[in-house]
């Protein structure tokens, strides 16, 4: 794993404060069971919001416009 600071100057310990960030991720990707949704995947689904009622018009639709179902 190849990294490049393309603007900057940071200390040695933001440098590996990156390259911690960067190496719990890799590990957590590579963690995961394969054909499983990555966490991504599952925030962009439609269907994650697509359960909600949204309020119908009529008198008292005004009040159910702010509060979730």
């Amino acid at each position: 794993m190849n990294i490049k600071v393309v603007r900057g100057n940071p200390t040695p310990e933001e440098l590996a404060a990156a390259l911690a960030v960067v190496r719990v991720r890799a590990a957590a990707a590579a963690a995961m069971p394969p054909g499983a949704p990555s966490p991504r995947d599952s925030w962009s689904d439609p269907a994650r919001i697509a359960g909600r009622r949204v309020p119908q018009p009529g008198p008292t639709s005004w009040s159910r416009t702010y509060w979730p179902a």
